[in-house]
């Protein structure tokens, strides 16, 4: 069975490694169903009940925004694992997946608010804002609204935290929202890291 290798920089690879391995095991068994991000859900708190793992360039804010480096890309497109790293006051626009995602609160905190659409088009807040602390776990499903904006919740330290989806998520076109709804088309790319693991 191939396994995930890390790349010579990386430093202690078997957490995320691990995690990896449910991942794939995941999407296998559902493919780009929804099923899957609840049995990744399940995977994530044995990888963020330590965050000594991360570290290095996959670990470093920016100071021109946030940072999203690569943690492992399937070959085949099926899934990424990334880590998000926040400087002190940095937020993303209002966006959209169009697939599943899972987020994992590593270090810091976020604070997250969803967004639906009123019958008129425009996007109104869904539910309270909510404060990720370490530990915590999120689920984004399109069949349920994946709309979010996210902000470090600190003004004085770098926020971390991990995202697995349902595809390579740095390549596929999305969304970014106004206020009013209009929405723009964007692919976000990585930031200029390496993968940390790689399929051996």
């Amino acid at each position: 069975m191939e396994d995930f290798i890390a790349t010579p920089d990386f430093g202690d690879a078997a957490s995320l490694a691990g995690f990896c391995r449910a991942v794939d095991k995941a999407v296998t068994r559902y493919g780009k169903g929804e099923a899957a991000a609840d049995e990744v859900a399940g995977a994530f708190p044995a990888l963020l009940s330590d965050d000594g793992w991360l570290a290095g360039p996959w670990a470093q804010a920016g100071a021109a925004g946030y940072q999203q480096h690569p943690l492992y890309i399937d070959p085949g497109g099926r899934f990424s694992v990334v880590s998000f790293v926040w400087g002190p006051g940095q937020f993303t626009p209002i966006h959209d997946h169009g697939v599943w995602g899972v987020i994992g609160m590593l270090r810091g905190a976020e604070r997250g608010q969803r967004f639906r659409r009123t019958a008129a088009g425009r996007l109104e807040p869904a539910g309270e804002t909510r404060l990720m602390q370490p530990g915590d776990i999120d689920l984004l499903k399109p069949s349920e609204g994946d709309i979010h904006r996210v902000a470090n919740a600190l003004a004085d330290q770098v926020s971390i935290s991990i995202h697995a989806y349902g595809a390579d998520i740095g390549a596929i076109a999305r969304h970014t929202f106004t206020e009013d709804g209009v929405p723009q088309l964007f692919v976000s790319g990585y930031s200029d890291v390496p993968p940390a693991l790689t399929r051996a």
